[in-house]
């Protein structure tokens, strides 16, 4: 039981004193959390692997590099999907975290901090889980907001923080399961579901710390406050799942900037970086896409090469996705006339400075019949924002990879 005299000196006039903490409340957190986050951790690495490894992102992060494979292109919407359910589902996860770090918050300030070897190990996976699931969300909604403050690269940092996140919640669970499972057979949830205010107790005395040992009164019920955090879950779905799954909720997502509808007519789908942002101007009549630097082709020439037409999705990895008709010149075709019918992998090169001004293609996804070289979009040209004068398009490809003002492709043999 955890007291006021048990505090670190410094803290012993903050009284932990809700009849709400204790181990069914922590638990029921934990169960939600722990049924959710391994489907946000795997999504995460599903879309490390989509990068590729000719992308060379995340740099820098030694042994923690997992064994590549090509990302296939099949089915079109893939990593719509995982990238879709990595940032939303950890955006709604976002209210249960805080839940869950307020009702064991009492044992983070615990004194003395350990008291044996056992209690060494779970507070040392505490502090690494609390700590890098904080910097995971902190980092994540910082990318969302295109704000890189913290001044290293956001995929390497978030790709370590994510190994230190795993390592530490599996521990965690290790350790606490049994405790959580005892937890959660001592109450019925139904039971706490239909108990008002009035008849609110708080839990019998634990031996973790969790519950006050001189709670107050009650201002809401369990049901309540699981009821806050419910709603907390569904405003931020609110706010934020327009971005993946368009429709009428696409202009309700006014947290996530990219999941909104700018530009105008044909062009009005998100932009993830801007012409202005990437320094690029509007090309005039002399742009020529070179191919393995002994073609070049105008815009002219391509638009006389026989077009293709698909419809197919968009996916960054801040989470937005979208689906638009584009027309262009199939990959495979400019491969053909590039004397590569059958490339190991494709180079793109574009107008952009930045670090996602090319990209490495592996040969299935230069090949697939809908992967294009993009001139139009549903009928109209493209905007110079969206790529003008041509940007590829592959199904199933991470967004960034599908680069824009495109001004080379080399197709390599193997």
């Amino acid at each position: 039981m955890t007291s006021t005299s048990s505090l670190p000196p410094g803290l012993r006039r903050i009284r932990f004193r809700s009849p709400l903490r204790g181990p069914w409340l922590t638990s029921v957190f934990g169960a939600v959390l722990l049924a959710c986050l391994p489907l946000v951790i795997i999504t995460g690495l599903l879309d490390y692997v989509a990068y590729g490894p000719g992308q060379g992102i995340p740099g820098a992060v030694g042994l923690l590099h997992l064994p590549g494979f090509d990302w296939p292109t099949r089915p079109s919407w893939l990593f719509r999907l995982t990238q879709g359910l990595h940032v939303g589902l950890g955006l709604l996860l976002v209210p249960v975290v805080l839940a869950k770090l307020w009702s064991v918050i009492p044992k983070l300030f615990a004194w003395p901090p350990v008291k044996s070897l056992a209690q060494i190990l779970e507070r040392v996976s505490l502090l690494l889980l609390v700590g890098s699931i904080l910097f995971e969300i902190a980092t994540g909604l910082l990318n969302i907001q295109y704000d890189y403050v913290f001044g290293f690269s956001f995929y390497t940092g978030h790709y370590i923080g994510a190994w230190v996140f795993i390592a530490s919640f599996v521990a965690h669970v290790s350790l606490k399961l049994p405790t959580m499972v005892r937890a959660l057979r001592s109450r019925s949830l139904r039971k706490e579901l239909a108990t008002p205010l009035a008849e609110t107790v708080p839990e019998p005395p634990d031996q973790f710390g969790l519950v006050a040992p001189e709670p107050a009164a009650p201002t809401v019920s369990r049901r309540g406050a699981l009821g806050l955090v419910g709603g907390g879950v569904l405003l931020v779905g609110v706010l934020t799942a327009g971005q993946t799954i368009g429709g009428p909720l696409r202009d309700a997502a006014v947290l996530l900037p990219r999941g909104r509808q700018p530009g105008e007519g044909a062009n009005r789908y998100p932009i993830n970086r801007t012409a202005v942002a990437a320094r690029v101007t509007q090309p005039g009549e002399e742009w020529r896409l070179a191919l393995n630097g002994s073609r070049e082709f105008s815009r002219a020439d391509l638009l006389a090469l026989p077009q293709h037409t698909a419809r197919l999705p968009i996916a960054c990895v801040e989470g937005w996705s979208t689906v638009q008709t584009w027309t262009g010149v199939r990959l495979r075709d400019l491969a053909a006339m590039a004397g590569v019918p059958g490339p190991a992998s494709a180079f793109v090169d574009s107008a952009d400075p930045g670090p996602f001004g090319r990209a490495m293609l592996t040969g299935d996804q230069a090949t697939d019949p809908d992967a294009l070289l993009a001139l139009r979009v549903n009928g109209a040209e493209l905007s110079l924002d969206h790529g003008f004068p041509a940007r590829v398009i592959v199904p199933a490809l991470p967004g960034v990879h599908c680069t824009k003002w495109v001004r080379s492709i080399e197709f390599r043999r193997a």
